[in-house]
């Protein structure tokens, strides 16, 4: 062979050299990005060739599919009572994609899942089509119709937890939507969809206030308040006399701590101080137990941390550093602390629990289609915030707010009911009406079977008609009544 040829030859065997090792590269190593890639037509028609598995609340699957005409997509997703579990359940959208559990568990829902590939080997010797696993959650029927028909046509959210295992038996959010009309690819789809947009709805119907949103926490956060205090010693004596000068000047500064209305909070016991919500004695424990002791009992309960349920809840927030005056105010739930309305059912949680925080979580089981478990969610310890007996003494105080205090609305006949309000200021110069927050929890004498979170913005109500007590109580007692009534 001369050499032209040669060099021909040479280079014609170094582009089919190259070709294969594209070839196996594309084949072996970009497989999985290429075949997940969100701008793959593909991968979201095989996610729609057949039904989707269903998530189960009390036996029953608030799911469903319908089969759709003249599209590459099969298989549609439906909902039953969709706006009420939309919170929980998310969309599975063939435009959209998903969200919530639909999104955090999809692989299981569409039998992607590498746990079920003897399923899907199975279904393939017999000529099955491919089935998705189903999703059993915690959730509890009675209590979450309680949670979304109490909120009505008012913005806001309830969370309500089991204390001994962390697991989440409502979680409403309102105002809501109906992932329903949203699951398709067609024109109404699309306009429903732009609807949403909270450019279009500033009240933002898609947004999960349960979990992604903070609110300040108000006279709520005074339990954590409370709980540092008794942690840190500052405070042994629930019904002993603090020494709480009114007014109460921040410290490092001139500007007075005011409490709110005509309140007898001078040296108020802690016990007294909770019941009547007295500004000026937990702003003054929050500055002596200073800012490490204060953020340290904090994050013990779950601020500054996301929580995953396995759904990600955003992060609640006390800040890390603070001055004297800062650390006061943030004590009673004002200057940047925020919480979501989780975080404060978790609060509540731990302290029905005896003080020890458990994992919040919403899914009991993955199901295989052939019912066979593929994996289930055992109660997990987070931390403890307080002992035992520090737990009890702040038991004994909420008591004292429902049956004594401002949260009387909660009150269940036969039922030991702690709780605490909270009116939460917010806006520019407090000009916005504000929050009104009730935590609470329900006790037995098998335990406390239910801890509950309320929040609600009313901002059609009058100013001085918005309270925890009267706005959030009520929610709350209804959702606990529907757990104890289970």
């Amino acid at each position: 062979m001369n050499k032209p040829l040669r060099r021909v030859a040479v280079f014609c065997g170094l582009l089919v050299l190259a070709l294969l090792v594209r070839v196996n590269y594309v084949q072996f190593v970009q497989a999985d990005q290429l075949q997940n890639d969100v701008h793959n037509r593909r991968v979201a028609i095989n996610q729609y060739a057949q039904p989707r598995g269903d998530i189960i609340v009390d036996g029953k699957a608030v799911t469903g599919h319908t089969e759709t005409n003249g599209s590459d997509f099969k298989y549609k997703r439906t909902y039953t009572d969709g706006a009420m579990w939309a919170p929980v359940t998310g969309h599975a959208s063939q435009a959209y994609g998903t969200t919530m559990l639909e999104g955090v568990e999809d692989k299981i829902l569409t039998g992607s899942d590498d746990r079920l590939f003897f399923n899907r080997t199975i279904d393939l010797l017999t000529g099955k089509q491919r089935q998705g696993g189903n999703v059993v959650t915690t959730l509890n029927a009675k209590a979450q119709k309680a949670a979304y028909d109490g909120l009505g046509n008012k913005k806001g959210a309830v969370v309500a937890l089991d204390p001994g295992t962390g697991a989440i038996l409502a979680m409403a959010s309102t105002p809501s939507y109906d992932p329903s009309g949203i699951a398709g690819y067609s024109n109404t789809d699309e306009k429903n969809w732009i609807a949403l947009d909270k450019k279009n709805d500033p009240d933002d119907p898609s947004l999960n206030r349960a979990l992604r949103q903070t609110y300040p926490p108000g006279s709520t956060f005074k339990l954590v308040t409370a709980a540092a205090a008794l942690e840190s010693g500052k405070v042994t004596d629930v019904d002993a006399k603090t020494t709480s000068p009114v007014p109460y000047t921040l410290p490092g500064t001139t500007v007075p701590l005011k409490n709110e209305g005509h309140i007898q909070c001078k040296d108020a016991t802690l016990r007294n101080a909770l019941r009547q919500s007295c500004n000026t004695v937990f702003g003054k424990l929050g500055a002596d137990i200073g800012l490490k002791g204060m953020v340290d009992e904090a994050e013990k309960f779950g601020f500054n941390k996301e929580q995953l349920v396995p759904v990600r809840a955003d992060a609640s927030n006390f800040d890390t550093k603070m001055s004297p005056d800062q650390v006061a105010q943030s004590s009673i739930g004002q200057f940047d602390t925020a919480a979501t309305p989780l975080q404060m059912a978790m609060v509540a949680s731990a302290i029905a629990n005896n003080g020890v925080l458990m994992q919040p979580y919403e899914v009991a089981k993955l199901v295989a289609p052939n019912l066979s478990t593929i994996s289930q969610t055992d109660p997990t310890e987070l931390s403890k915030p307080l002992t035992p007996e520090n737990a009890q003494k702040l038991q004994s105080m909420m008591e004292t707010v429902v049956t004594e205090g401002t949260g009387k609305n909660a009150r269940i006949p036969g039922v030991k009911v702690g709780g605490k309000t909270g009116t939460a200021q917010h806006g520019v110069n407090n000009d916005k009406a504000p929050y009104a927050w009730f935590v609470s929890y329900a006790m037995t004498d098998q335990g406390s079977p239910v801890a509950v979170a309320v929040v609600v913005e009313d901002g059609s109500a009058n100013r001085e008609d918005i309270s925890g007590g009267g706005l959030a109580a009520p929610i709350a007692k209804a959702v606990m009544e529907a757990v104890l009534d289970k």
